[in-house]
């Protein structure tokens, strides 16, 4: 079995692939504090809550965007589980091509996404990933990466508007038909959802425009499937884009040919 993990600002995501199929994900907050024991302690229990042994996983492959964790998440990996976690970064074979004026600092989260879409759906791509910060990525057919753009993410702004603010609440997000509405809890998330979806929408727009290309449009992301369903122009919303990437990459670097798909 295989331990894939995203390490993000604001989550920690785990999945385990048995094969290709994906057995099981756990999803925990990214804290600066934590110890590697605490980490350890959080693996175990996700193993054990789906009942399988730290023996049967073979192999850990981590994708990381947050430095100051991954001292104490590395360590838990190599005490509790024995392994030595392969980490993505220079020297690890992407099947990515990066056109970027400096390749390193493209994030290792937005290869793994181009890698998994490219290796997934082919043909040209525009992937967004909806996390604590929003990346738009254009990934033409032959897995040339072109760059794009990077926003605000959905949870930073409608904090904004409240912590920036003396009387308007905090929200939660939610979405949102109509703009003719009358209090304002309603008028802070229908503001913050339809013109974050406006926002998304014109980018798509433009990335096509740009690129002259009839892009197939690719969500994932935790907040990914709310905005996604609030538009005809993404094609596909997959939450585990970012498992399907490191499962990918894991196996290209091991030198094994990847014969099935990951499954969701």
């Amino acid at each position: 079995m295989l331990l894939v993990v995203d390490i993000g600002n604001t989550n920690i995501t785990l999945g385990i692939y048995n094969e290709n199929q994906l057995l099981a994900s756990y999803r925990l907050t990214t804290s600066f504090k934590r110890t590697s024991d605490e980490y350890g302690f959080m693996i175990e229990h996700f193993l054990k809550s789906n009942t399988i042994k730290a023996e049967s996983i073979e192999d850990v492959i981590i994708s990381s965007v947050v430095p100051k964790v991954m001292h104490s998440f590395t360590n838990a990996i190599r005490r509790y589980l024995n392994k030595e976690p392969l980490i993505v970064g220079p020297g690890v074979k992407s099947g990515i091509v990066i056109k970027y004026d400096n390749p390193k600092e493209v994030g290792a989260d937005r290869i793994v996404d181009a890698a998994g879409a490219h290796y997934f759906y082919g043909g040209d791509l525009l992937v967004i990933d909806f996390g604590t910060a929003t990346t738009f990525e254009y990934i033409d057919q032959e897995a040339v990466y072109h760059g794009g753009v990077i926003m605000p993410g959905l949870e930073i702004a409608a904090k904004a508007l409240s912590d920036n603010t003396a009387k308007l609440p905090e929200i939660a997000i939610k979405k949102e038909e109509s703009v003719l509405v009358k209090n304002t809890i309603d008028a802070m998330q229908s503001g913050v959802y339809l013109g974050y979806l406006g926002a998304c929408e014109y980018l798509i727009k433009k990335f096509k425009e740009e690129t002259k290309k009839d892009l197939t449009v690719i969500a994932t992301g935790g907040l990914g499937k709310i905005i996604a369903l609030g538009t005809d122009l993404i094609d596909i919303y997959d939450r585990e884009l970012t498992f399907k990437g490191l499962y990918y990459i894991y196996y290209k670097n091991k030198g094994i040919k990847v014969c099935a798909k990951p499954e969701s």
